[in-house]
């Protein structure tokens, strides 16, 4: 009998892919290792590994301005789960737009840069702000350097955070459904990305 190859061949696989999810990772869950997607680890609670909680809830916070839904797609998780991976196979745009290595230190300071503008133009840290201030914020993040920003242009770090929620949220079989789309892949990948 030949070997069964494809989506059939491993179980946990095919279960995420008949789940709607396109994006599987494998996290750590209790120190085993568990397939899952980033809106599965969210829902889960997985432990981030290289961001903080303060990092956590400024990376969700804009996100969730930049592509509503973000934070429950796993917008968190998926950032840090590829900050933790080797370079060389990190999915971040971050990565191809050549930021140099490691790609934690930029992230780090991007989201600093964001608490340090928040508080000199609202008087606190990103995530504590109402959605107006947040709106207003992202929107100055598009054209300019708002003040208290220092570092790389907050037009690029706005490019680069709105790139991975909209990659976390939109990249998914469950998305194609949500928008009224056929999820019709070239190519599926034979094992999960």
């Amino acid at each position: 009998m030949p070997a069964v190859t494809g989506p059939d061949a491993d179980p946990q696989r095919r279960s995420v892919l008949k789940g709607g999810s396109l994006l599987a990772l494998l996290f750590s869950v209790h120190g085993l290792p568990v397939l899952l997607s980033p809106r599965a680890a969210h829902a889960q609670g997985v432990a981030l590994q290289v961001l903080t909680n303060t990092q956590r809830a400024t990376l969700e916070a804009i996100g969730e301005v930049m592509v509503p839904g973000a934070r429950a797609a796993g917008l968190a998780e998926y950032v840090d789960h590829q900050l933790a991976a080797p370079f060389g196979e990190c999915l971040l745009a971050a990565r191809v737009l050549d930021i140099a290595p490691p790609l934690a230190a930029f992230y780090r300071a991007a989201l600093a840069n964001i608490d340090a503008a928040a508080r000199q133009t609202f008087g606190g840290p990103f995530a504590t702000l109402q959605g107006p201030d947040q709106i207003a914020l992202v929107t100055t993040m598009t054209t300019k350097d708002p003040d208290g920003w220092h570092g790389a242009p907050a037009p690029f770090v706005f490019y680069l955070l709105r790139n991975d929620a909209i990659d976390v949220y939109y990249g998914t079989v469950e998305a194609y459904e949500r928008l009224g789309v056929p999820y019709m892949p070239h190519l599926v990948p034979n094992k999960p990305w």
